[in-house]
């Protein structure tokens, strides 16, 4: 990243203050403005979080802030209730109190005498998330807003759910949020309320991983926060970015085609972070592109924006498959309207392990499938977050256990753009079943590279909000939507569909082992075809990444990652062992250090159902002379073909002395999952 030092605008830094609300809750703030603004007021960009603007995000918010800022806007990083140094309790995400504080502080940033009432809203992941929720509340000053790594529903396509399965990232992203819903305000910033702060958190917070278990299916809990309800109430405009690797990518090709404003969309080779700092590369010039998209929607600058594509997208060049990636090779294309007339589907149909181009009757035939627990331990991460080696491993470590389906070689490139779809027709001999599909780029030697997937739990084969139990024998017709993709797969590589009925622990698996049915005859595979165009050639480039000087920080210990498949032959078991442990550093502006760690393992025994299990494991600790304080938490969820089971602990600690201890015993019926 290209690190700039100079700007069009001199700036002031605020590194603390308070925001009141209309019922006295205080969320606490850093903000960065430009000198001048007070007598030449400019637009404002709000980032509003949970994860502490004061040590946690505080190095990525130098380089954005300080950069947004540097070019004309107030930028304003709010921490929400209950999590820095703002006031009060945070008992869960996207809650109601959460977006009418967002309301509320958009509110107050327009009233400010450096701001020209015209706010703008900019945010990744929960960021990104309640950008659009906000947006849909419609407040006055809100003018635009930007939107990263996000998603318009809540129940599908974000951590919990996908196609009606549990996602093990369920257990990850709950183990994320205990974690730091457990952290104290910093006594620098608060005072001697801090303790109490702490110990209100420590007490109220809750276990969140009980909260989203307990509703399997897609109701009311669900809905609240999914703006997918009803995308007519956003009435601003949306640019809307993501990456192939992250989580999110096919909420960016509903909030395209369903929105009624102006929009754009870039996808790059990313996970989930933001894109001048992306991974796998290339990263790019994301700030300049929200520094146009703004100044055409907060200050009336002719940018161009409204003359850019709908959608940019890198097209991924083939590569051999592997864990991790620095770069990704390939190319920007785009489209100007979406859906878009330029992609036709390409049909294949089913042979005797065979796909045959062409939507042809083929022989009728019946296969059977059921699958290994064993089938997911290398589909790697349902998000990756490019820290760890966490993409899918080649995919013949897995289809061991699954149908597999090879076409032909290809006789030519091969160019995809969308979401692909299968149509299946199989029959369960249990009442809940799973079903996992993926689609692999084959190289001439052999190996497998997964460029997509899908899984649809079966008894949400007609409704996430009212499924329906199998009848076993019966034959269903089913359709898995898998995650989008823009690709190019060589001419002699051939393409592979690999069905499993089990993907654990990406989801976790069904009650009961599951025997599929698989009748070939009526199954397809449609993909996205997208030829080349000779306007492509064309695009505006995109610069360079840039972003402000980064903050300085003194590496005290450092970052360990592992990411070990275990195969216990003498007991039959096999492990997913996952270490995070980010090590320790210091803060020099601010002379705190801070010290992360975070270990997940998942397993199960020989094909045994009800041995399937998720831990996870925290440590978190802050201090700065002789204030030292840390949390531990250890989760463990379980199952039987009745109940899932929750132990959970959460230990706080000043110094070596343990002040706050609790644990929770739950057990949570299945609903069909």
């Amino acid at each position: 990243m290209r690190e700039l030092t100079e700007f069009p605008h001199r700036i002031r830094e605020i590194e603390h203050t308070f925001i009141t609300m209309p019922d006295g809750g205080r969320l606490a703030a850093r903000m960065w403005i430009p000198e001048e603004a007070e007598r030449a007021p400019v637009p404002a960009i709000l980032e509003y979080i949970p994860y502490r603007k004061r040590d946690l995000t505080r190095a990525r918010d130098t380089v954005n802030h300080r950069y947004l800022a540097g070019h004309g806007y107030a930028c304003v990083r709010i921490d929400m209730r209950g999590s820095g140094e703002s006031d009060g309790v945070l008992v869960d995400e996207y809650t109601e109190q959460e977006q009418q504080d967002g309301v509320d502080a958009i509110a107050w940033i327009a009233r400010q005498p450096w701001c020209d009432g015209n706010v703008g809203m900019m945010g990744i992941s929960w960021g990104g998330f309640n950008a659009l929720q906000i947006a849909a509340r419609r407040p006055p000053a809100l003018k635009a807003i930007v939107s990263c790594c996000a998603s318009d529903d809540q129940y599908e396509d974000n951590m919990h759910y996908m196609g009606g399965c549990l996602l093990g990232d369920h257990l990850s992203e709950a183990t994320v949020m205990f974690a730091f819903n457990s952290l104290p305000p910093d006594p620098q910033l608060v005072g001697d309320e801090w303790r109490q702060m702490w110990f209100d958190r420590l007490e109220g917070s809750g276990l969140w991983l009980e909260k989203w278990l307990s509703h399997q299916r897609r109701d009311a809990f669900w809905k609240k926060g999914s703006v997918c309800e009803d995308y007519s109430a956003i009435q601003c405009p949306v640019m809307a970015v993501g990456g192939w690797a992250d989580g999110y990518t096919n909420a960016i090709f509903r909030l395209l085609e369903h929105l009624q404003v102006p929009r754009r969309a870039m996808i790059g080779p990313w996970g989930h972070r933001y894109a001048n700092v992306g991974l796998p590369g290339p990263a790019t010039g994301f700030l300049q592109e929200v520094v146009r998209w703004f100044g055409h929607w907060l200050k009336g600058e002719d940018t161009g924006v409204d003359k850019d594509p709908v959608l940019r997208v890198w097209e991924q060049d083939s590569v051999p498959p592997s864990t991790t990636y620095q770069e990704r090779p390939g190319r920007w294309v785009a489209e100007y309207d979406w859906p878009s007339p330029h992609i036709r589907e390409r049909c294949y149909s089913f042979g005797y392990r065979h796909l045959i181009e062409g939507d042809r009757a083929q022989i009728d035939l019946e296969e059977t499938l059921q699958s290994p627990l064993s089938v997911g331990m290398f589909a790697g991460k349902w998000c990756s977050y490019s820290a760890l080696p966490d993409l899918p491993h080649d995919q013949r470590e897995e289809d061991g256990g699954a149908l597999v389906f090879d076409s032909d070689p290809l006789d030519q490139d091969l160019y995809l753009l969308g979401r692909p779809r299968v149509e299946l027709e199989l029959a369960s001999d249990r009442p809940v079943a799973q079903v996992a599909v993926r689609l692999s780029d084959v190289l001439p030697d052999g190996r497998a590279t997964r460029v997509t997937y899908g899984v649809l739990n079966l008894t949400h084969r007609a409704s996430h909000e009212h499924p329906e139990a199998l009848q076993p024998g019966q034959s269903y017709r089913v359709e898995v939507g898998l995650n989008g993709l823009a690709q190019r797969i060589p001419k002699g590589h051939r393409l592979r569909l690999s069905i499993s009925s089990t993907y654990f622990p990406l989801i976790w698996p069904a009650p009961e082992p599951v025997c599929l049915t698989l009748r070939t005859g009526p199954c397809r595979l449609y993909l996205p075809e997208r030829p080349p165009r000779e306007d492509d050639r064309l695009l505006r480039p995109l610069g360079p990444p840039e972003g402000a000087t980064p903050l300085a920080v003194e590496r005290l210990t450092p970052e360990e990652h592992r990411w070990h498949v275990v195969r216990d032959l003498e007991t039959n078991e096999g492990i997913l062992d996952v270490g995070n442990n980010q090590g320790s550093y210091r803060i020099p502006e601010i002379d705190l250090t801070w010290r992360r760690n975070t270990e997940e393992r998942y397993g199960f025994r020989a094909n045994e159902f009800e041995s399937v299990f998720g831990t996870t494991y925290t440590e978190r600790e802050l201090r700065r002379n002789d204030w030292h304080v840390s949390i531990v938490t250890r989760t463990e969820l379980s199952s039987d073909p009745r109940n899932f089971y929750i132990h959970a602990r959460l230990d706080g600690y000043e110094g070596r002395r343990r002040v706050y201890s609790e644990n929770w015993d739950e057990t949570i019926p299945r609903d069909l999952v």
